[in-house]
């Protein structure tokens, strides 16, 4: 053994000899191994003092052998602090009867026949105890109807902290008055959905029967934040239990409930919506718990399991900052969570085997994403839909998810109230302390099967007969309050008499009852949903400000070192552009459009890959010190005492999350113009999902608006079959704009093709001043962003200025015009220079800078222009079966009565083809066929 390790071990040695008899810290077992790796710094960092030269360092045999065994001790502790979960009663299911060969004490020496010294290292121990002692009390604390994993946390004050948290439990008393509100909560829960089942027996309605305590742990959870002084909690939920919730904590109307499942709609006839399936249903509402108040908001949720979550992650930022909690903060102490907390349900084979939970776990620590730690919930069934539980992963349990981040999980058993309610308290304290993400695995099972329209007992015929053979929580629960002399059963019985004569009365009110529609409130207030008809929206802004903030944009402090190369091309260059007032490029609009709209009083958050750089290194709102990694945002710095604030977030690797996050700050924050760039048009399709269920109908489902923008980066340049297509095809085709009548901005969103930096400019200026918000998806630029033809002048962007749906060509003769070609996006550039080339001078090249809504109005005025026309045309880079052409034809044809032809690709089943030689050649022919006569 060489002298090194010989030096380390004696550290060690040394360390634990101290950690055995010290005062200040009683758990050496769990800060062991962090010991061994640190080495020479374990003495410094526990303890602040030197360790001593080695040779120095001596013990008596007597006390190194004492030392040896109250090791082993240690040892035997810290297996039950690892591995007691793993026999722990909190499976209501069945006995948790592993053998687990860690809880042996014979692999640590140890035997009943001896005394051993545990002073201070397990509650309620004796300093002296006996083996069997000893192990009784690690069984009562590790192995109840709660077990918990925390020996991973990073560090040892969370580690130290839990372990006396959880041996705490044991002595916490439950009160009376919270014995007897959790007994009455679930058989008001029992109530309601047997109440369900006599008046909608063929409705869905996800019961929670079986899950019943789910309900105790909400209560203690509301409560446990409310006692904190946290003011806002925002929640998702899957379906699970999710009406009982709603009517029974979150005073969801019945009668409104009840009209749904009668098939009538949950808002007036006078709004809107197309609406959503009854367990979508949501409700926000201000809850008075013991004297302390807690406003409860429940987010919509799709189908789409824990995609909600990260939705809801963003939304809690977004309240965060406006109550100016953390890094919004002026108060160096405030951290992110002191107000406001978030609330996420999960279903147990949802969590996982849902790729998005990984997603946003992953950046629940990352900055611009934190909000000060998440509590969850699984609703564990053991059984996915028909799939038993230990099928739908590959884990020990449905929560293992949460050790990718060193976040601990508490497992409890659902059939105990009780423990239950000390599981939530223990995950509140925790989260409060540590403001880290805290699970907790509730144990249940499913009453009847995924639905209440399905029969379990076909695939599941084995725990179904443990299922049936059971009573349900709620009585059982009852029954033992009655036993003690808790509750009486005439008690038992006016709670369910009192709350089915309620549900009964409402019930009754379902015919004469006409629900409310409650949006555009609070900070929403003002805005309008969109009309029906196009509105121009003046987004032009004086030239002498446009001037004042681009120069800002590129002022940097002295004593900051920025790159040489970005002083020449980002500094000078932009502030020559500026005084000549012409030849603006791309991200020079951008950081006008951004500085106008901060100096308005509008935040402005700009998340994705490297957006601070830009993928094309075209933008560089960012700067970074050469010397020292510093980073400066000049925007930030437009004027004194800024109050708007630009946020750039160069988000991680991720898209579904990313964009579900950003969704969830647009909806809760109005005033913020939230934009999502991808790094490539096509990296959006790893967050499909979220469009489909959230940005493009989140509207129209729950009437709730986003001005979300989406910046797709977008271009046939020869780079492959990735990188290339944004996919307008499909933004387009999930769109509800109309073939048969004009169609204004009541659509779902807006989906534009710019081809100038002063359209972009307007575009994120409307997306703010006007009176509404709608999703705004743009296909961005990438070759045109630095093409000196595709550049604007200062007075295109001047007051009376806005955005253009349709850009006529000026270049061109109307009465010399035979052929009209329309074009949208980057490809209008091509045309152009392939037009000069052919000295054509007979064609007119239109820009549909707007594809929806279609802008049937501005098309038509260009068409009459052309009264010698005979041949009008779309001209696109993409493949037939891809881009706007689909989408355009039947528009042209039914509300501008003219036959277009196809000028393009043919049609491919990959987006781009992969070979240089094919890629000009296809460019070559659909130039021609665009200018063939």
């Amino acid at each position: 053994m060489n002298s090194h390790l010989i030096h380390q071990l004696r550290i060690l040695r040394r360390c634990l000899d101290h950690l055995g008899v010290s005062k200040g810290l009683h758990r050496p077992v769990l800060c062991s191994s962090v010991l061994w790796r640190r080495g020479y710094h374990a003495w410094d960092e526990v303890y602040g003092c030197k360790e001593q030269t080695p040779t120095s360092f001596t013990l008596p045999a007597d006390v190194v052998q004492r030392r040896a065994k109250e090791g082993n001790v240690y040892r035997f502790i810290q297996a039950y602090q690892k591995y007691g979960h793993l026999t722990a009663d909190i499976n209501p299911l069945q006995s948790n009867i592993r053998n687990v060969t860690e809880l042996d004490p014979h692999l640590y020496g140890l035997s009943g026949d001896k005394m051993y010294n545990v002073e201070g290292l397990v509650a309620g121990c004796p300093e002296q105890c006996t083996l069997q002692q000893l192990q009784d009390i690690l069984e009562s604390h590790y192995c109840g109807h709660i077990g918990t994993e925390f020996a991973y946390l990073p560090t040892l004050e969370e580690r130290e902290w839990f372990a006396n948290a959880v041996e705490g439990l044991k002595d916490e008393v439950v009160s009376t008055e919270d014995r007897v509100k959790a007994a009455e909560d679930i058989l008001r829960s029992q109530t309601y959905d047997h109440f369900l089942a006599a008046k909608f027996p063929s409705v869905k309605r996800y019961g929670v029967e079986g899950a019943d305590s789910m309900n105790v742990f909400f209560t203690e959870i509301f409560k446990s934040l409310a006692q904190d002084e946290v003011e806002q909690l925002i929640m998702a939920m899957a379906h699970r239990g999710r009406l009982n919730f709603l009517v029974g904590t979150l005073q969801y109307p019945p009668v409104v409930m009840f009209r749904k499942m009668k098939g009538l709609p949950e808002y007036p006839p006078d709004v809107k919506f197309s609406g959503d399936v009854l367990s979508h249903l949501v409700n926000s509402v201000d809850l008075d718990l013991e004297g302390h108040k807690l406003h409860v908001t429940m987010l919509p949720n799709p189908s789409h399991l824990e995609a909600v979550n990260p939705v809801a992650c963003g939304k809690t930022r977004a309240r965060q900052s406006s109550l100016g909690e953390g890094c919004y903060s002026s108060d160096p102490s405030a951290r992110p969570g002191d107000k406001v907390v978030c609330l996420q349900v999960h279903g147990d084979a949802a969590l996982s085997g849902q790729g998005v939970m990984q997603e946003t776990l992953s950046i629940s620590a990352v900055p611009h994403f934190t909000i000060g730690g998440a509590l969850h919930i699984a609703i564990n069934n053991q059984v996915g839909y028909t799939t038993p539980g230990e099928r739908t992963r590959s884990t020990t349990y449905c929560t293992d998810i949460a050790k990718m981040c060193s976040f601990p999980v508490i497992h409890v058993n659902g059939d105990h109230p009780e423990a239950v309610m000390k599981a939530a308290r223990l995950a509140v304290r925790y989260q409060r302390k540590f403001r880290r993400d805290v699970f907790v695995d509730l144990l249940c099972w499913r009453r009847l099967g995924h639905n209440e329209l399905d029969n379990p007992h076909f695939t599941n015929p084995g725990m179904y007969a443990v299922i049936d053979a059971r009573r349900s929580t709620p009585d059982t629960y009852a029954d033992s309050l009655v036993e003690e002399g808790v509750m009486t059963q005439e008690q038992v019985m006016k709670t369910i008499e009192d709350y089915t004569t309620y549900l009964a009365s409402q019930f009754s009110l379902v015919d004469s009852c006409v629900p409310k529609a409650p949006h555009l409130e609070k900070q929403w207030a003002g805005l309008v949903q969109a009309p029906g008809n196009v509105e121009v929206w003046d987004t032009g802004v004086d030239v002498t400000t446009l001037k004042y903030v681009g120069a800002k944009s590129v002022q940097i402090p002295q004593d900051f070192n920025v790159h040489k190369h970005l002083k020449k091309i980002f500094v000078d260059v932009r502030l020559q552009k500026l005084t000549e007032g012409r030849g603006l490029d791309w991200a020079t609009a951008e950081a006008m459009a951004f500085g106008s709209l901060l100096l308005q009083g509008y935040n402005v958050r700009l998340s994705g890959q490297d957006v601070g750089r830009g993928t094309f290194s075209q933008r560089h709102c960012t700067l970074i010190h050469q010397d020292s990694d510093e980073t400066y945002i000049p925007l930030n710095h437009i004027k004194d005492q800024q109050e708007a604030h630009f946020e750039v977030v160069n988000s991680i690797l991720s898209e579904e999350a990313v964009l579900a996050f950003e969704y969830g700050m647009s909806v809760e924050s109005p005033n913020t113009l939230c934009i999502w760039e991808a790094q490539f048009g096509d990296f959006y399709n790893g967050a499909q999902i979220m469009i489909d269920t959230y940005v493009s109908s989140g509207e129209a489902k729950w009437l709730t608006q986003s001005g979300l923008v989406m910046v797709l980066p977008h271009g046939y340049d020869g780079a492959g079959p990735e990188h290339s297509s944004c996919h307008i095809e499909r933004f387009l085709q999930n769109s509800d704009s109309s073939e048969t009548r004009p169609d204004g901005e009541n659509i779902n969103w807006a989906i534009v093709n710019p081809t100038t930096p002063a359209q972009y400019f307007h575009l994120l200026r409307k997306q703010m001043i006007r009176n509404y918000r709608k999703p705004l998806i743009i296909a961005g630029p990438k070759t045109i962003l630095r093409l000196p033809a595709a550049t604007s002048d200062l007075k295109e962007m001047a007051p009376g200025t806005h955005f253009l749906p349709v850009i006529g060509d000026d270049s061109v003769k109307a009465n010399d015009v035979k052929n009209v070609v329309f074009v949208s996006g980057k490809h209008y550039y091509s045309l152009v220079n392939e037009r000069q080339a052919r000295n054509i001078t007979n064609t007119a090249i239109i820009r549909v800078e707007c594809l929806c809504p279609f802008p049937t109005s501005e098309i038509n005025k260009e068409l009459a222009k052309y009264k010698k026309a005979k041949k009008f045309v779309w001209s696109q880079e993409e493949h037939r079966n891809m881009g706007a052409w689909y989408f355009v034809h039947p528009r042209f044809e039914n509300l501008c009565s003219t036959k277009l032809q196809y000028a393009g690709r043919d049609v491919l089943g990959t987006t781009a083809v992969g070979v240089e030689q094919r890629h000009k050649s296809e460019i070559q022919e659909l130039l021609n066929q665009t200018f063939s006569p």
